[in-house]
C-alpha cells in the first residue's frame, strides 16, 4: 500500500487489518445478503476507537494526519465498503460543526463520537439531489429557537445516528442564501426515521429517510450563521469527496487482489491463467488505475492538511477513483469468468458496492462541472 504514514499510523494499520480480517471481511458477506445493519461489529470497532479516527486531537482524537487516516480507511474498505462508509459518514456528520460550529457544539459532537456514537449529515431531499439548493425543509424561528419541518432522504447513518447536521431554509425567498445548518440530537421530539433503503451495494451501511415534524430545537443549535448553511454544506462535501475516493480505491484494491489470487489458482490449457499475457496486461492496467486513484486521494488530503485550496483535487480524486473502482471490479469479474458472476465468490459484490461512489457526495457529472469550473476560472 503506497502511503507514506507515521509510525503510530503504521501500528494502528496492522491492528485494523487484524480486526477487519477477524470481524468484518467474511461477516460482511452475510450481512450483504440479509441487509441487516451489523450493530455488534460497529460496537466492537467503536470500543477500539476505530469509529472516531477523524475527531481532532483537541477533542480527544489521535491527532493523525488525513493521509494517515486514509491508509486506515482504505484497509477498512478492502474488508467491506459499507463498513468504511459508515465510519466515514460519521466523520462527514461532524464536519459542518468542525467547519463552522461553536466551541460548545464541537465538544458536544466530538464527545458523542468519541463515546462510540455516530453522526449523520442530512442535505439531500426527494426533490433536491444534485440541485441541493432547491430543498424544501424549513426552519422557522420563534422566541424559543427554531421549528424544523421537512424530509431528508438517502441519509447515510440516518437510522443509527446520535446527532445530525441538517440543512433547512430559514428564508425561502433568498434561494441558497436562505439555507441554514442545524444540529439536531437523537431523541428530539419531532425527529423520526423514515424508510430504510434496500440498496444494491454497501449493504453494511444504513441509509434511510430522516423526517422532521414540528421538530423544535434551541437557537444555540444553529451552526454558524443564518443563511450560511449552503456554503457550510459545500465545504463539507469538498472534504467528503476525497474520502469517498479513498474508499473507492479500497474496493478496487481488493478486487485486484482477489483477481490475482484467482488467476494464480485457475488452470486452463495446462497452466495458471495468470501466465497468459492478456491476463497480465489486465492486471497491470488495474494496478496503474488503483495507484493513480490512491495518489490523487493522497494529493487532495495533503493539500487539506496544508491548508491549501483542494476543491478541484477532491473532485478529481472522487470522480477518478469511483470510475476506476467500477472498471477494476468489472475486470476482476471477467478474470473469474462465470464464477465471477456467482455470489459464491466475492467479486460481484465489489461491482455492486462500487456503483454508488459514482453517485453520492455529488454525482461524477457534478464532479466534472467542479473541475471544469476550476479550470476555466483559473484562466480568467
Amino acid at each position: 500500500m503506497a502511503y507514506i504514514i507515521s509510525e503510530d499510523a503504521k501500528d494502528l494499520l496492522e491492528d485494523i487489518k487484524k480486526f477487519c480480517d477477524k470481524e468484518v471481511r467474511e461477516q460482511s458477506r452475510e450481512f450483504d445478503k440479509s441487509g441487516e445493519w451489523p450493530a455488534e461489529i460497529y460496537k466492537k470497532a467503536a470500543e477500539l476507537g476505530y469509529t472516531a479516527l477523524e475527531v481532532p486531537e483537541k477533542y480527544g482524537g489521535l491527532g493523525l494526519s488525513r493521509v494517515d487516516i486514509a491508509a486506515l480507511m482504505e484497509e477498512m474498505a478492502k474488508a467491506d465498503a459499507g463498513f468504511a462508509v459508515t465510519i466515514s459518514a460519521s466523520g462527514l456528520g461532524m464536519k459542518p460543526v468542525l467547519i463552522a460550529g461553536s466551541e460548545k457544539q464541537k465538544e458536544k459532537v466530538c464527545n458523542i463520537v468519541m463515546e462510540g456514537g455516530f453522526s449523520a449529515f442530512a442535505l439531500t431531499e426527494p426533490g433536491a439531489g444534485s440541485d441541493a439548493g432547491s430543498g424544501r425543509t424549513v426552519a422557522v424561528k420563534d422566541k424559543d429557537g427554531y421549528v424544523l419541518n421537512g424530509r431528508k432522504c438517502f441519509i447515510t447513518n440516518g437510522g443509527v445516528a446520535d446527532v445530525y447536521c441538517i440543512t433547512a431554509m430559514t428564508d425561502k425567498e433568498a434561494g441558497i442564501k436562505g439555507i441554514s445548518m442545524f444540529l439536531v440530537e437523537k431523541g428530539t421530539p419531532g425527529l423520526s426515521i423514515g424508510k430504510d433503503e434496500d440498496k444494491m451495494g454497501i449493504r453494511c451501511s444504513n441509509t434511510c429517510d430522516v423526517v422532521l415534524e414540528d421538530c423544535r430545537i434551541p437557537a444555540e443549535n444553529l451552526i454558524g450563521e443564518e443563511g450560511k448553511g449552503f456554503k457550510i454544506a459545500m465545504q463539507t462535501l469538498d472534504q467528503a469527496r476525497t474520502w469517498m475516493g479513498c474508499i473507492a480505491t479500497g474496493i478496487a484494491q481488493r478486487a485486484m487482489e482477489e483477481a490475482i489470487n484467482y488467476a494464480n489458482q485457475r488452470v486452463q490449457f495446462g497452466k495458471p491463467i495468470i501466465k497468459n499475457q492478456a491476463i497480465q496486461f489486465k492486471i497491470a492496467d488495474m494496478e496503474i488505475k488503483v495507484e493513480t486513484a490512491r495518489q490523487m486521494t493522497v494529493h487532495s488530503l495533503t493539500k487539506m492538511d496544508m491548508g491549501l485550496p483542494f476543491s478541484m483535487e477532491s473532485a478529481i480524486a472522487k470522480c477518478y477513483a469511483s470510475d476506476i473502482a467500477m472498471e477494476v471490479a468489472s475486470d476482476a469479474i471477467q478474470i473469474f469468468g462465470g464464477y465471477g458472476y456467482s455470489r459464491e465468490y466475492p467479486v460481484e459484490k465489489f461491482l455492486r458496492d462500487a456503483k454508488i461512489f459514482q453517485i453520492f457526495e455529488g454525482t461524477n457529472e457534478i464532479q466534472r462541472i467542479v473541475v471544469a469550473s476550476n479550470m476555466l476560472n483559473s484562466r480568467r
